[in-house]
């Protein structure tokens, strides 16, 4: 009977040693799981921060591009106190040409609206009868821009209906 007992003791030890090594991957695991939580958390942070402070940038820029507008225009109002007609049609060009020059560079661009009417960066308001063909753009009542490849304003036109008596 002495002989038995070291043989049962022999599995109970390798069945601890296997819960001890199992508890031990288990805790490995969980420390790792946990890291690799704790550095995702702070990557999100970083890009959210990162992103803040990119935006930030972008509009410095801009509204630093946009003040040399401002005080062409301050210039434009000074010269209307005066009345002087001229004075004052010049700033008012140089404020446009500025203003106009600053959002090109930010990429925005003005709709062609020669030729024939297109749906996807036109919306026709009226449609008048015309010696032009029909579906003819002939007049623009409020011009349109894109930003990039999106359109950011749709330009509003006034189309031909095709000839009066046709």
């Amino acid at each position: 009977m002495s002989s038995e007992l070291p043989e049962h003791e022999e599995p109970q030890v390798e069945v601890v040693d296997e819960l001890t090594q199992t508890r031990n991957e288990r805790d490995e695991y969980l420390d790792a799981l946990q890291r690799l939580k704790a550095e995702f958390d702070n990557y999100r942070k970083r890009v959210a921060r990162d992103q803040h402070e990119l935006a930030a940038r972008a509009h410095e820029r801009l509204v630093r591009e946009l003040v040399p507008v401002l005080d062409d225009l301050e210039r434009a109002l000074e010269a209307a106190t005066e009345h002087e007609a001229a004075k004052l049609e010049d700033g008012v060009r140089l404020v446009h040409r500025a203003l106009a020059e600053a959002l090109a560079k930010e990429g925005l661009a003005e709709i062609a609206t020669d030729g024939a009417f297109d749906p996807h960066t036109q919306e026709a308001l009226l449609s008048q009868p015309s010696e032009a063909a029909e579906g003819t753009v002939i007049q623009v009542l409020q011009k349109g821009y894109t930003l990039g490849d999106r359109v950011l304003r749709p330009a509003r036109v006034v189309i031909s209906a095709g000839t009066p008596g046709a």
